[in-house]
């Protein structure tokens, strides 16, 4: 299993970690260089997936998060680095919903939903085949 956190600290590129409130939707925010923002009222599997996605927006470089292209693009990676395929098989064989599933991976359900989405379509053939088809 991926360990967020773990990546942070291990980084090597100062990147600092703030726990703030907001005082909007956001749950999270990164200047796209040196700063992460996390809300600190987050449940321990939204902390997981927002330090990652953040961490998705500096390594992809984005400097402006608000663009739809660049949302897409972390969005994409935050799933992969979460959830690894062998984990989504073997969890796809037994889980008889998305929440279950995203449950026994440990992420949000959007997240679990973002790596359904970006699937390769050999990779969504292999999930109907096993049973996933109720979940892809």
């Amino acid at each position: 299993m991926h360990h967020p956190w773990r990546e942070l600290r291990d980084r090597g590129d100062g990147v600092i970690l703030h726990r703030t409130k907001f005082n909007d939707t956001r749950v999270a925010a990164t200047n796209g260089n040196n700063a992460i923002w996390l809300d600190a009222d987050l449940l321990q599997v939204e902390r997981r997936c927002a330090i990652q996605h953040e961490q998705a927006h500096i390594d992809l470089g984005h400097a402006n998060c608000d663009d739809p292209k660049e949302e897409s693009a972390a969005r994409r990676l935050t799933a992969r680095k979460l959830i690894d395929w062998d984990d989504l098989v073997d969890t796809f064989r037994w889980a008889h919903t998305a929440v279950e599933a995203a449950d026994e991976l440990n992420v949000i359900p959007e997240v679990l939903e973002d790596r359904l989405w970006f699937l390769h379509p050999h990779e969504r053939a292999l999930l109907r085949l096993i049973g996933g088809a109720r979940h892809a």
